[in-house]
């Protein structure tokens, strides 16, 4: 459950520092990675640093939790492929979006919001993993309760000095 880097939000990820990693693909979640869960389409800085990234040699794909109404409606937009109703943390959404990059677990980063969705799902699939800080603080159900099981987790953690990511701000 631990993430391989902690980052204030994506806009603070060293992409180049990724590239000299051997990265080349990037698995990201949507809501409260990319934009607020209540928000329908991206940011004006969102899309910039899309292409940026795309313009870096990156793949990007959104793989979410989310339903194919919500995810859809955000990404086809950007022209960026996606998954919908991944059921993060099993495997399976993960191994999908490595087929459609055509990339392996070892040029490919998993980069979101959750510790129990997209960090343990990243993890067990031997992903390089980045926690971002929530964009917003306003939750779905599920989510709340994760964010509950989460605070737990790092106390645990933080009591067994485990917090030992890299930072990055």
């Amino acid at each position: 459950m631990i993430p391989d880097m902690y980052a204030q939000s994506i806009y603070t990820i060293d992409f180049h520092e990724l590239q000299r990693r051997g990265i080349k693909s990037v698995i990201v979640d949507l809501d409260n990675t990319l934009v607020e869960s209540t928000r329908p389409d991206a940011t004006p800085r969102l899309i910039e640093w899309l292409d940026e990234v795309k313009h870096m040699g990156f793949q990007v794909i959104i793989v979410s939790n989310n339903t194919k109404t919500r995810v859809s409606q955000f990404a086809t937009p950007l022209q960026i492929p996606y998954i919908h109703t991944a059921k993060k943390p099993l495997s399976q959404a993960f191994r999908k979006a490595l087929q459609m990059m055509g990339s392996n677990k070892e040029e490919t980063v998993v980069i979101g919001d959750q510790l129990l969705t997209d960090v343990l799902g990243g993890n067990r699939m031997g992903l390089y993993t980045i926690l971002v800080t929530p964009v917003s603080n306003v939750d779905g159900f599920f989510t709340r309760i994760n964010r509950q099981i989460e605070r737990l987790v790092f106390r645990w953690m933080e009591k067994r000095g485990l917090l030992r990511w890299e930072e990055n701000h």
